[in-house]
């Protein structure tokens, strides 16, 4: 097509497909149009434009605008907003490739904090600046509890990294399908981790903690938190077959989790290493089966006592806050009393390989560093015995 400029401009054969012109505005600044392309209804053609302070500038920006035209497909573009969007590559190319329980987390994540924010913003006019936006508001004021709202208004740095790759992979997409040019995630600052300091029941505290579990009949089950260091979702999913008296191991194969409702979905556990065996004291053992003898028809090992089903995770958290209260403890998170297993174990003498088989970690280098701590006492101790040696031998 010929290249048509006003005010000036050049005229001659054009060597792109789509036609443009350079004019200079009253207000002295060139514009430079061009077609991107059609209207797939109307068949009237989708005008653009650039502007400039010179006609040469104008000109580049026209050459770099009708390249982007070719990476990108103009007309399905402007078809979708990011809500649009989102929920499309979620249904096609997220949902049938990821495991239940992540496929809620994204749901979540984008019905609850992207679309409510951003979800009317045209795909094509998304910019990095309001994604980053975004991640500002969820820190500051993303959570919607109301009673974590108010000790807490905004969401932890590690969700909002989260919701950040499922938003990065969901606008990766949109470039191979030419409906953005390239991801404006790209330009964007995440938060940081903050690391929580790490706390655990002590020794000292243990009598109080588990005398006020009792009270409230439920000392089996934070009894077995304590010494096997099971995830929550995996504590409460647990059922009768899973108990083995005779060899004194608990079976962990599944997780309940909380969906967007109320409701629990349990699956697989989200690893192959996760899946496992557990030996428990014989204390533990028969803790677990007098329990059981209470209501012997159930098949979960922890049965909630107003459902007769099984207990929320939330439940569970909720009752350990009640424990620690009752017995006059400082808080700690319930993921605390792992750490506590797994700190006491190192320092007792279990080899690092054991505790992280019985954690469920992917490797057990894993476990070295997120107890440094425990494992920096052992080598002391180490150190003081081979000293002690060497001084016999000496």
């Amino acid at each position: 097509m010929l290249c048509r400029c006003k005010g000036g401009g050049c005229h001659g054969k054009e060597t792109g497909q789509r036609e443009r012109q350079h004019q200079k505005r009253k207000d002295g600044r060139w514009e430079g149009r061009y077609t991107a392309g059609y209207n797939s209804k109307t068949g009237k053609r989708i005008i653009k434009n650039v502007l400039g302070k010179t006609q040469a500038e104008v000109k580049q920006k026209l050459s770099t605008a009708m390249e982007a035209c070719k990476a990108v497909d103009v007309v399905r573009s402007d078809d979708y907003t990011v809500a649009e969007w989102l929920r499309t590559w979620f249904a096609l190319y997220a949902k049938p490739n990821i495991r239940p329980t992540t496929a809620r987390s994204y749901q979540g994540s984008m019905e609850l904090h992207i679309i409510p924010r951003i979800g009317c913003i045209k795909l094509n006019k998304l910019t990095g600046r309001d994604i980053q936006k975004l991640y500002k508001d969820l820190m500051e004021n993303g959570r919607l509890r109301k009673a974590q709202k108010s000790k807490q208004p905004g969401l932890s740095s590690t969700t909002v990294r989260g919701i950040h790759m499922m938003l990065h992979n969901a606008l990766d997409r949109a470039v191979k399908e030419r409906l953005i040019l390239r991801n404006p995630t790209e330009d964007c600052i995440i938060p940081k981790v903050q690391k929580q300091e790490m706390k655990i029941l002590h020794p000292e505290d243990m009598k109080a903690y588990l005398e006020a579990a009792e009270k409230r009949g439920v000392l089996p089950m934070f009894y077995l938190e304590l010494v096997s260091g099971i995830r929550k979702g995996e504590l409460v999913a647990l059922r009768w077959e899973d108990l083995d008296v005779e060899h004194r191991t608990i079976s962990v194969s599944k997780q309940a989790l909380g969906g967007l409702g109320k409701e629990l979905v349990v699956n697989r556990p989200k690893t192959e290493n996760s899946i496992r065996a557990i030996s428990i004291p014989q204390d533990a053992v028969d803790l677990l089966v007098q329990a059981h003898e209470k209501h012997p028809e159930n098949p979960y090992l922890f049965p909630s006592p107003l459902t007769g089903g099984m207990y929320h995770p939330d439940s569970v958290v909720n009752l350990h806050k009640k424990i620690l209260k009752d017995a006059g403890l400082e808080h700690i998170r319930f993921h605390d009393l792992r750490h506590t297993f797994a700190t006491m174990a190192l320092q007792n003498g279990v080899d690092v390989k054991t505790v992280s088989n019985m954690l469920g970690h992917y490797d057990a280098g894993f476990t070295l560093r997120t107890y440094t701590h425990a494992t920096r006492q052992m080598q002391q101790q180490a150190a003081e015995k081979m000293g002690n040696f060497m001084k016999q031998v000496l």
